[in-house]
């Protein structure tokens, strides 16, 4: 008996993240509402409840799927130039990341637009999943960089996420601080092929 119950908890799981996922892709963070996911996944609300301790819990799972999307992405834009120098494998992926978050738009931004901080309890296997995506910038990074010291080189892989970040969101939200969507790839290219050179 137990394990019939565990497998619908499972299969229930499964919808929910399915249906909060087709939510999000379309319209964002603000479409993951109890009351419609239920009535799509043909549950009383409390069963959300059974299965996620909250909403933010099932837009987690789905930002798992869009890490690995992201992360899978961005390796294919890589693959395809496997002898490329260390910086013009960190433009390649800056402009992969562009390119996933102009035609991924809400489910790219509801990485970030879920409320969490380093103060919460945030779920190891989330962790994992922004450490793998961290990891494929700090490969190139220290193949540029092959004497940087191992806590100067995790800086330099955030500061240059942060970097490539900001300029796509601003210039996604078309803040007046941004430059227009068409130059955005050429932004990354000038910042990045820059790296490291000395005037």
């Amino acid at each position: 008996m137990a394990g019939k119950v565990e497998k619908k908890r499972a299969e229930l799981r499964r919808k929910l993240i399915d249906l909060g996922e087709a939510r999000i892709t379309t319209g964002g963070i603000e479409q993951i509402r109890a009351r419609d996911l239920a009535k799509e996944a043909g549950c009383a609300v409390g069963a959300i409840y059974n299965v996620f301790g909250d909403l933010n819990e099932l837009v987690m799972a789905v930002n798992g799927r869009t890490f690995k999307r992201l992360g899978s992405h961005v390796v294919e834009a890589v693959n395809a130039s496997p002898d490329a120098t260390p910086v013009d494998t960190l433009i390649t992926m800056g402009h992969a990341y562009l390119d996933f978050a102009m035609t991924n738009t809400h489910a790219w931004r509801t990485l970030f637009d879920l409320e969490m901080s380093t103060d919460q309890d945030v779920p190891d296997w989330y962790m994992t999943e922004l450490e793998q995506l961290l990891g494929l910038i700090a490969k190139p990074l220290m193949r540029n960089f092959p004497d940087m010291a191992p806590a100067d080189a995790m800086l330099m892989t955030r500061g240059l996420f942060s970097s490539i970040h900001g300029i796509v969101l601003l210039g996604l939200e078309k803040r007046i601080s941004a430059v227009p969507t068409e130059h955005l790839e050429r932004m990354i290219s000038l910042i990045l092929s820059n790296l490291g050179q000395k005037s």
